[in-house]
Order: structure tokens, then C-alpha cells, then sequence
């Protein structure tokens, strides 16, 4: 019968199997999160010989567990390498924390790359036995306490490592271990303490027993592990799965069960709970890096935007810019115009005075006064705009540049102001204000434009008896082009200057 062990060492890990109990007055206060932290080394690799025959290789203790040791047999065969390996006085796995239940004996690959050989279970002796085959050629090997077996990356705890002897056959070379391909800490969780006061009165059972209550925990622990990273977030199906296989290990359990079938549905629990974790890992981690990709497209579009709002601002303002410039150019032309006007106003101002002034004209006959008073309006109205003399009257144009649209340019209301004063200072006098187009189609425009002259005639304070406005249209064309048509004429006649325009004269016919 195989010796039988305390099973003390499982007391307080996460709660009470059947047959195995608890002392009274434990508690569950959080309990702290264990960690241990080892210096960096380098491993020795060796490129075990093909088929040259089985090689000895040592294992020694590392500063965390000194006083362990133990050996293996190497030897490289066709297609694999086996590894039969034996150690000592490994003391219980829970001595660096509560969260480490075994030991696990690793592969490292000369790039680092580690590959889990599989499970040290110790005797009642502290020893165990392992014997294994791999499908490296060069490796070196480490054994370090993990919270349950089926993990896929080793711990911190590294508690052994392989050591060359001399008359080991093969070349050796230092593995330079990367750190993502072996990361430390990983497998730490936060658990309850339940160690119990009274741990020595706990019942002794056999190695098979223990062993089966080791792999129980082992999956426990890699469920709480799987949790803890999330996996019921990122991974609940396969959770689940672990978490049946964990149910069904436990109800083995309880039923005192055939101690293979126990540590088959435990182990099978534990691989699946790593699934789990590793597969929670790889979806947080997708998670964050499209969270990290659709912030900087969100950055990007933002930039984007801002740069076409800095672009858009950049034109609004050469157009704000552009307008203020058309605006300023039109104020000084309008002041230039006013000016000019204002100039027109004083020289007629200065004429009319002199008309004024001046005695009456010594003619004695009407036509020569009407003559005399033509040629002094005719001045004066040149001071305005520019007037032509006509059998029709005396005649001012303006061209189609004077308007815009129907209504009057600034400037040329400043002459129908100037014109209405004068007109109206000659009581007698008519003024006929006529439209006339290039067009047809214009005829109506035309119209619109002498019914404007008239209002601002009016408005300027011409009596409204004395003018009148008319649209002609095209029946009265000065030429072919169609600016020199589109015009208005104001015609002011009347018996104050007569009909007869001062460069014409009468002729006395003789009779014989």
C-alpha cells in the first residue's frame, strides 16, 4: 500500500471536499495575493546527439527551493526525444503562495519559447517521477510551481533548473529567454483564507487520494484564474465548459469515485478553464487594440475636419477681404462722384448768380430774348450733364451705364437733383422725360427707367405738372449699337427759350 500523506497542505485553498475537514473558527477575510520574484538567468540549451545513446543531465535548486535536486535521462530517438527524469525533497508548491498547488516540468526552446512537459505529482517523500517525449532537438529544462497544470506560459517561480555535467553528450548554449515568450506572474488571483486553526488534526489519506484532491483544486484554481481574466466576459462558453467539467470532478469526488476518473474530469476542467483564459486574453486584447484603432481614426477624421474648417476660414476670409476691398473701391468712387457733383452744383450756382445779376437783355423782340434765356440754360445745364440743343428742346442722355437695373446710379441722382432746382427756377418750362431700348423685348425696362427719372425729378422738387414721362422703345434708334440705343432722354422745351435752337436763324425771303 502506497504511503499515506497529510493532506494538511491543502487545508484553506478554497473550500472543504467531502472527507477532508476544515477546523472551526476559520473565517474568510481576503486573504493577500502571494507574488515572488526571481532574477533573471540564463538557462544552458543542449543539442542532445541523434541517436548516439541516452545522456545524463542534473537539475538544481534555485534560490527559492536550495535544498532540491534530482536528474534525467535524455536521448534523442527518431522522430522524438525522451526525457525520463526523477527529483527530491520538493517541498509542498503552497509554501510560495496559496495560488501554487504543483509543479510542472518545462522545455525552453534556445529562441525561449517554453513547452510544458507535463506534471511533477510528489509522494508522501517530496519526490516524483516524470517520464516524457518532446519534438525539440535542443533544449534546456526548468521546473516551476504553477497554480495547475494545464498552463501554457511558466510562472515567476522557477524552482529548478538543468545543469550540464561533464560527462553529458552534446553542445550546450545559452538560452536567451524573451520576455513575451516568458512572461512572469500571470497566474495570481485574489483568494479567501480558510486555514484553519486546528490543521493538524486534518485526516490522513492515501497518495491516490491526495492526488485526486490535488487535481481538484488544480481546476478550481483555473476557473478562478479564467475569471479573474475576464473569460466570463470574452470567453463564456468555453467557461461554462470548464465549469461543468469541474461539477462532474467534484461529484466524482464526493462519491468517492475511481480516483482516475476523478483526476481525468479535473485535468479536463483545468485544460479547458486555460482555454479560457488564453482565449479571453486574445479578445480583451483585440478588444483594446480596435478601441485603440477606432480612437485614431476618430483623431484622424477629427483632424480632417479641422483642417478643412482652417482651410474654409483661410477662404471665407480672402472673400471677406475681396468684399471689403470692392466695398472700399465703390465708397471712394461714390465720395468721387458726390465731389464732382458737388463741383457741377457750385459752377451752376455761380452762373445762375450771374444770370441774376445781370440786367435784362436789351432785345427788344421775344425771339431774341427767348434766344438769349436758351443759351443761358443750355450753359447752365452743361454744368449738370452734357445737353445737347434740338428743334425739340434742349436735351439730356442718360446712357444705359447711369442705372442699375431700373433704378438710378448714385450719381445720376445727384444730376436729377441739380436739374429738377434749375427746371424749376424757369416757370413755364416742360420737361418730357422719354425711355427708349434696343429692343423690343427692352421696351418695358425703358419705361421703368423714365418713370424712375420722373419720381427722382419729383422728389428733388419739380412741380409735378411740369414733367412727364413716356416710353418709346425701339422706334427711335440713334445707331446700331444697342448700348448707344438703350438710353433715357430728358427734353426740356417750353416758351421761356422757344423752339428755335441758337445755332439756327430765320431767313427773310425777297420777293422780285
Amino acid at each position: 500500500m502506497r504511503q499515506a500523506v497529510w493532506c494538511s497542505v491543502m487545508a484553506g485553498l478554497f473550500c472543504a471536499l467531502p472527507g477532508i475537514s476544515q477546523a472551526p473558527g476559520s473565517h474568510s477575510a481576503p486573504a493577500p495575493i502571494y507574488r515572488v520574484t526571481v532574477v533573471e538567468r540564463n538557462v544552458d540549451a543542449v543539442n542532445y546527439q541523434y541517436r548516439s545513446g541516452p545522456t545524463m543531465i542534473d537539475f538544481r535548486g534555485t534560490v527559492l527551493l536550495s535544498e532540491a535536486k534530482g536528474d534525467a535521462t535524455v536521448e534523442s530517438e527518431r522522430g522524438r526525444t525522451e526525457i525520463d527524469a526523477k527529483f527530491e525533497k520538493l517541498a509542498p508548491a503552497t509554501r510560495f503562495g496559496r495560488e501554487y498547488l504543483t509543479y510542472v516540468l518545462w522545455a525552453i526552446s534556445p529562441e525561449g519559447a517554453p513547452h510544458n512537459l507535463g506534471e511533477l505529482v510528489t509522494n508522501g517523500s517530496n519526490k516524483a517521477h516524470i517520464h516524457v517525449t518532446t519534438d525539440l532537438q535542443a533544449f534546456g529544462m526548468i521546473v516551476t510551481a504553477e497554480p495547475y497544470s494545464a498552463v501554457r506560459q511558466p510562472s515567476d517561480v522557477v524552482v529548478l533548473e538543468n545543469r550540464v555535467r561533464p560527462d553529458t553528450v552534446g553542445r550546450t548554449a545559452p538560452i536567451q529567454a524573451k520576455y513575451e515568450l516568458l512572461p512572469r506572474g500571470q497566474y495570481t488571483w485574489q483568494i479567501q483564507d480558510s486555514l484553519a486553526n486546528g490543521v493538524a488534526n486534518a485526516p490522513k489519506v492515501s497518495m491516490n487520494r491526495y492526488e485526486a484532491i490535488v487535481e481538484v483544486y488544480q481546476a478550481q484554481n483555473a476557473i478562478g484564474i479564467a475569471r479573474a481574466a475576464n473569460a466570463e466576459l470574452y470567453a463564456p462558453n468555453t467557461l461554462a465548459k470548464a465549469e461543468q467539467e469541474f461539477s462532474e470532478a467534484q461529484r466524482l469526488e464526493a462519491s468517492k469515485a475511481d480516483t482516475s476518473l476523478i483526476v481525468q474530469s479535473a485535468r479536463a476542467a483545468a485544460q479547458t478553464a486555460d482555454d479560457a483564459r488564453v482565449i479571453a486574453g486574445r479578445r480583451k486584447q483585440d478588444e483594446q487594440l480596435a478601441k485603440t484603432e477606432q480612437q485614431l481614426a476618430a483623431a484622424q477624421q477629427a483632424k480632417s475636419q479641422a483642417e478643412a474648417a482652417a482651410q474654409q476660414a483661410r477662404i471665407d476670409a480672402d472673400a471677406a477681404r475681396a468684399q471689403a476691398e470692392s466695398d472700399r473701391a465703390a465708397r471712394e468712387q461714390a465720395e468721387a462722384d458726390a465731389a464732382a457733383a458737388r463741383q457741377r452744383a457750385s459752377q451752376a450756382d455761380r452762373v445762375q448768380a450771374v444770370i441774376v445779376q445781370a440786367p435784362p437783355p436789351p432785345h427788344a423782340d421775344r425771339q431774341t430774348a427767348q434766344t438769349d434765356m436758351r443759351a443761358q440754360l443750355l450753359e447752365r445745364l452743361n454744368g449738370i450733364a452734357v445737353t445737347r440743343d434740338t428743334p425739340r428742346g434742349l436735351v439730356i442722355t442718360l446712357a444705359d451705364g447711369d442705372f442699375r437695373g431700373a433704378t438710378l446710379a448714385p450719381s445720376a441722382s445727384g444730376e436729377m437733383a441739380r436739374l429738377a432746382m434749375v427746371a424749376a427756377s424757369h416757370p413755364g418750362l416742360r420737361v418730357a422725360v422719354e425711355g427708349y431700348s434696343d429692343t423690343a423685348a427692352t421696351a418695358e425696362r425703358a419705361a421703368e427707367r423714365a418713370n424712375t427719372v420722373h419720381d427722382a425729378l419729383v422728389a428733388a422738387g419739380l412741380p409735378a405738372n411740369m414733367v412727364s414721362s413716356r416710353g418709346y422703345g425701339d422706334s427711335r434708334p440713334l445707331g446700331a449699337s444697342a448700348a448707344e440705343n438703350r438710353r433715357i432722354e430728358i427734353v426740356l422745351s417750353g416758351d421761356p427759350i422757344g423752339t428755335l435752337p441758337i445755332w439756327d436763324r430765320t431767313y427773310s425771303l425777297n420777293r422780285k
